[in-house]
């Protein structure tokens, strides 16, 4: 398809479309963040992006077909301006945008995310005129772009461990007209030259709150970030700093998963046969079913996020009829498997780990399942404990940064 002299033309009312598409979900209650949406130009920041096909290849990955003006001009302008998330990396490998070329598989480290999320996360951090912001993951600048817009570009940092990502974004950015302090940086340190800020948003997931985070943010000032874990249960908290450091937030609702913070990604757990092999040959019958945690459903992507903060270097791992538990850093394993009268389950290792399991289902199913909004996360000097009233608290993974 030949494409017109003024793609322009063509945005401005593609965007105005996709904000009412925002809007009907609820998210464009400000009408600045709406204002802002209808003037950032969404497709100066993906000059390129996969889509996945309809079919998959023979070995059943995903493929993934590059999307640029040159090669759809329609499709491109169209897919940019509809609410849906837009990768733009694979594995940390920049693509030739001139020449892209078909994927298969591959794990994405680089997206556009879809705008109603980056609006809901800007909302959600009750940013206000007046607030110096960090973002944490510039990604394609898109984000960073609407904060300018709504905000001042001399009040918005936003950093990205990836050099390359970086130049990109920061080639639309200023190609738009906006100026914020932007530089190549690791999220988990945060950035102490433009430090403190009144907020703290991070467009990456982070398996425990980052100290340097804290001690960076003004006493009053929030921090927004999305926890994730190696079983891959994801939750939003929203913390307010003290004064003396310490910080405490409830967890926000709704599901939304970001990308995992690089050095945070799940390790390679090897082959789940081999663990297998060093378990006890006598099973036992399991209490409770791995299916609770591995439904399609809003609670059990809840309860995955509460039993990884009870077992927090285990990965959850489903070959043919089997169900792996490995924790690659104690050495523990279990498997469960599926028989006429339920699961039985196979624990070996320092640590038993579908029983913790167990304990974190039976406690919340004791306290009348309650939901993400009914608990709160306490930092305070190095541990960050999830509470609820009733039920035990659960530990964030501890983690340790040079220098702090």
């Amino acid at each position: 398809m030949a494409m017109p002299a003024d793609p322009e033309t063509d945005a401005v009312r593609l965007r105005e479309a996709m904000a009412d598409a925002v809007a009907q979900g609820g998210v464009l209650v400000d009408p600045a963040w709406r204002a802002a949406v209808e003037a950032v130009p969404r497709h100066r920041f993906v000059p390129g992006f996969y889509l996945p096909a309809d079919e998959r290849d023979g070995q059943g990955l995903t493929v993934w077909k590059p999307v640029t003006a040159e090669l759809d001009y329609g499709r491109w302008l169209a897919a940019a301006y509809s609410d849906t998330t837009l990768i733009t990396q694979f594995d940390g490998e920049e693509p030739d945008w001139k020449a892209p070329v078909v994927r298969s598989g591959g794990a994405p480290t680089s997206s556009s995310t879809l705008p109603s999320l980056v609006v809901r996360m800007w909302a959600d951090s009750e940013v206000a005129e007046g607030h110096t912001v960090l973002e944490i993951g510039t990604g394609t600048g898109y984000s960073t772009a609407l904060a300018c817009e709504r905000l001042d570009s001399g009040d918005v940092t936003s950093i990205e461990v990836d050099p390359r990502r970086l130049e990109a974004a920061a080639d639309a950015l200023y190609g738009c007209g906006y100026t914020p302090t932007l530089a190549v940086a690791d999220g988990l340190y945060g950035y102490w030259p433009e430090a403190r800020f009144d907020r703290i948003v991070a467009a990456c997931s982070f398996r425990s709150v980052p100290p340097a985070l804290l001690a960076q943010t003004r006493p009053g000032g929030k921090i927004l970030l999305t926890l994730s874990g190696w079983i891959y249960g994801y939750a939003r908290v929203l913390l307010t700093v003290a004064e003396d450091g310490t910080a405490e937030g409830a967890l926000l609702p709704g599901a939304v998963s970001f990308m995992a913070v690089r050095t945070h990604a799940a390790p390679a757990f090897g082959n789940p046969a081999h663990w297998a092999a060093g378990l006890p040959d006598k099973p036992r019958p399991a209490q409770h079913g791995p299916e609770r945690l591995m439904a399609a459903t809003d609670e059990a992507h809840h309860l995955r996020f509460l039993v990884q903060c009870g077992v927090p270097n285990a990965q959850l791992i489903t070959v043919g009829e089997v169900v792996h538990l490995v924790d690659v850093v104690s050495g523990s394993a279990a498997t469960l498997t599926s028989g006429d009268g339920g699961w039985d389950v196979c624990e070996g290792g320092p640590v038993r780990l579908w029983e913790r399991v167990e304990g974190i289902l039976d406690a919340f199913d004791a306290a009348g399942r309650p939901g993400p909004e009914t608990f709160v996360l306490r930092v305070c000097h190095g541990r960050q404990l999830l509470q609820h009233p009733k039920m035990p608290g659960l530990l964030l993974p501890n983690q340790t940064y040079t220098g702090l």
